[in-house]
């Protein structure tokens, strides 16, 4: 990267360049898979943190209650999770990963092992530790930004066919 004077002293403009690059790595190593990054979100926080309801999975991933809606209704189909009446309040579904979804989460990690090392080769494992460390101090200090859809190329949000919010 050539020194672009002020612009590579700006910790937000080249933050958000090694996002899109980021972005640009793993949705194409996931397209690959025939995933997206929604898809490993829901997998992967119902893995780490068990049944869910569907509030509760939008609130930990991020994802839109209206997009999780359909998102969790393609897991559902491809048989990774059920999606079940709460016994505690029937209005109420909680959603549970299936082996099926297990064995699906640990492809998608390899895939991902894979698109971090790609992203981060310059990087020794010490910088990366320390990378995402101070990573996580930011994202911390700031909170998580709202739920958003998951946008296809083009703008539209995947589920709901909605203009994105982030595209």
């Amino acid at each position: 990267m050539a020194d672009d004077g002020r612009l590579d002293g700006l910790a937000s403009r080249l933050l958000g360049l090694a996002a899109r690059h980021a972005e640009q790595v793993v949705g194409a190593e996931l397209a690959g898979a025939g995933a997206h990054r929604w898809h490993y979100a829901v997998l992967a926080t119902l893995a780490d943190h068990g049944p869910a309801s569907q509030a509760g999975l939008g609130a930990r991933t991020g994802i839109h209650a209206s997009d999780l809606v359909g998102l969790i209704g393609e897991l559902a189909g491809r048989g990774e999770v059920t999606r079940t009446a709460d016994p505690a309040d029937r209005r109420r579904n909680v959603v549970e990963l299936t082996d099926a979804g297990r064995e699906r989460l640990h492809r998608l990690d390899a895939v991902l092992a894979g698109a971090q090392d790609e992203l981060l080769a310059p990087l020794s494992p010490g910088r990366r530790a320390e990378l995402v460390r101070l990573l996580r101090v930011l994202v911390e200090h700031h909170g998580h930004p709202e739920p958003q859809g998951h946008p296809e190329p083009g703008g539209r949000d995947r589920i709901s066919g909605r203009a994105s919010r982030t595209g």
